[in-house]
């Protein structure tokens, strides 16, 4: 009341004017920003609308996609034997937890090499097969270290310009075959076709998988990247299947029940460790029925603990240790004699109903749990139990070696839209193909290709069709395709899943032959054509061959930039002249690196 008259009076009526005035244009400005928003949103959304109807076009409306010409500098020579993905000068950017360092961690985008790795100097072409499985060329695989060390266990000896292979291994002091003879004694499964597939963790030089291919039996031989240089290089090198891996955190890239037997000699792998997880992944990939050969400790160790820097009381643990996890996981003993025991996984599903017992350890995977989703997948500590619909998963069930390499298997109907039928059509297909493939590159079928990768197949129809030739198939599926990894596997054959979007779980110059159908057209909206045959340059020995089938929408682009890579590429029609597809016969030549070490 009393400045009712006054300044102050009139001061306050002029602001309660301007708060609304205020709260108005605040109120506006609101609305506009709303109104922009769904402006700005609908823009956004023609857009992306004419982007994806743009890669959507069809090769015959667009015409074929371009690239400008590229030339790739020579890698530094100290990258000869760079594995992208488990490269050690990155390892101390990783746990040691479990040897987590040694698992798969590729290199972020912006550190991705755009060279060409050099050979070593010195490199000569790899000796054929299968003369190669007893000696290669030293400066192919030039790693001293391992000969040092390794000697004395006859892994591997150095003469002259060549290393040689005897055959020995710690657990096989009167050489590999002995050793097998001993298995096969134990296993009879391994002399008449029912075991064919097998997996070694921890497979020095691989002479345990070797000498299994002279009996019928492929083997994927698995060992990380170690202090045991280049293990699975030499393994390569000699013409025998090996990926780089380890049981650590992740799965193993298999699908569930896919290998007849696994293999440990002495691998120093932990297996009661950690609560058995190691040995739960080893129930996973292995197939009902199947068997797993441990020797080393602590099998027989009331003979040989004296010589494991250990005692034989902590070996008789250990030992009673695995009998009970082996047991709790519906694993029996089969046999053993010596230094060698087999164990045998149910192929009776009635077994792991005590999996449900109350406090039970380990426990039975859940629903959620996917068997074959093995893709920087972690380890879980619980049992993965074998679909009982499937009648013909067993070893036991499934056909002995050859016969069922033509059999559609009853997992063909886990896939979507797939059958019997479609099985059957796709490998009459790929008779024609790999006929007319044979017409085109003169050296497929020969002693001249023995490393083979069939980068993105389907059924494994390819391999199963050059069976009969003196080489070996990696069938690789796309861990993005439809999960045919499982048919590839009860066919008799070996393979992986794998992202094309990274490096190859291998070393340099490791295959002699690469085989692409459409993977560039499958995979262009996710993976850089670029990196991708970057990729297959680093993985392809000098003189191998790239085969790629593909869409006449890409085929230019990929010889174009094929070229920067120094390869040497013409292009032919398919063997139905189909227009819309071409066939590219890419030779990467040998070069040596003009820059000093």
């Amino acid at each position: 009341m009393k400045y009712k008259d006054d300044k102050p009076g009139r001061q306050a009526e002029k602001s309660s004017r301007v708060v609304p005035i205020g709260i108005m244009f605040v109120v506006l400005c609101g609305f506009s920003f709303y109104l922009g928003g769904i402006f700005c949103s609908e823009k956004n959304k023609i857009s992306t609308e004419q982007v994806s109807k743009v890669d959507s076009v069809e090769p015959t409306v667009s015409g074929p996609i371009q690239v400008k010409s590229v030339s790739f500098p020579e890698c530094s020579p100290d990258l000869q034997d760079y594995t992208p993905c488990t490269d050690p000068k990155r390892w101390m950017k990783y746990g040691r937890h479990r040897l987590t360092f040694m698992e798969r961690h590729c290199p972020p985008v912006f550190d991705r090499k755009e060279c060409l790795i050099p050979p070593p100097d010195g490199y000569k072409e790899p000796i054929r097969w299968p003369k190669s499985k007893d000696e290669c060329w030293y400066r192919n695989v030039p790693y001293d270290w391992i000969n040092k060390q390794k000697s004395n266990q006859h892994w591997l000896r150095k003469e002259g310009e060549k290393f040689y292979f005897p055959g020995g291994g710690t657990m096989f002091p009167n050489g590999v075959s002995a050793y097998a003879d001993l298995m096969e004694n134990l296993i009879p499964g391994m002399k008449d076709g029912t075991v064919r597939t097998a997996i070694d963790t921890g497979c020095g030089v691989a002479s345990w998988g070797g000498d299994l291919l002279d009996r019928g039996i492929l083997t994927v031989s698995l060992a990380p990247r170690d202090n045991h240089e280049a293990q699975v290089q030499f393994a390569l090198e000699r013409g025998i299947p090996a990926v780089l891996g380890i049981i650590s955190t992740q799965r193993l890239p298999f699908p569930s029940n896919a290998f007849d037997m696994a293999h440990c000699s002495r691998c120093l792998i932990p297996w009661t460790e950690f609560g058995g997880i190691y040995l739960l992944e080893v129930h996973r990939i292995l197939r009902p029925g199947g068997f797993w050969v441990l020797s080393g400790p602590p099998i027989n160790y009331k003979r040989r603990w004296r010589g494991w820097n250990t005692t034989m009381e902590d070996q008789k643990s250990d030992y009673e240790k695995l009998e009970g996890l082996l047991t709790s996981m519906c694993f029996k003993l089969y046999d053993k004699k010596g230094d060698i025991a087999v164990w045998q996984k149910s192929s009776d599903n009635n077994c792991y109903k005590q999996l449900d017992a109350p406090d039970n350890y380990p426990t039975r995977c859940d629903d959620g749990t996917e068997p074959d989703s093995a893709w920087y997948t972690p380890l879980r500590p619980c049992v993965v139990v074998p679909n009982s619909k499937h009648k013909k998963l067993s070893l036991q069930s499934i056909a002995k070696w050859p016969e069922r390499l033509q059999e559609a298997p009853d997992r063909i109907g886990d896939i979507k839209g797939r059958s019997a039928g479609d099985f059957n059509r796709d490998d009459r297909k790929w008779k024609d193909r790999v006929t007319h493939y044979k017409t085109l590159l003169s050296v497929l079928g020969t002693d001249k290709t023995r490393n083979v990768m069939d980068m993105n197949t389907r059924y494994g129809s390819f391999a199963a069709n050059l069976i009969n030739d003196p080489l070996w198939v990696m069938n690789v599926v796309s861990s993005y395709a439809p999960n045919t990894l499982p048919v590839v596997y009860d066919r008799g054959l070996i393979g992986t899943y794998h992202d094309w979007c990274e490096a190859f779980s291998t070393y340099p110059r490791t295959y002699d032959l690469l085989h692409v159908d459409g993977l560039f057209t499958q995979e262009s909206h996710r993976c850089e054509m670029k990196y991708v045959l970057l990729e297959m340059d680093r993985i392809l020995r000098p003189n191998g061959y790239a085969l790629i089938r593909e869409s006449s929408y890409f085929a230019d682009a990929v010889a174009t930039i094929a070229k920067g890579m120094r390869w040497d590429c013409h292009v032919e029609d398919t063997e139905d002249g189909n227009s819309k597809e071409k066939i590219l016969i890419c030779l990467k030549k040998l070069w040596y690196s003009q820059q000093k070490s």
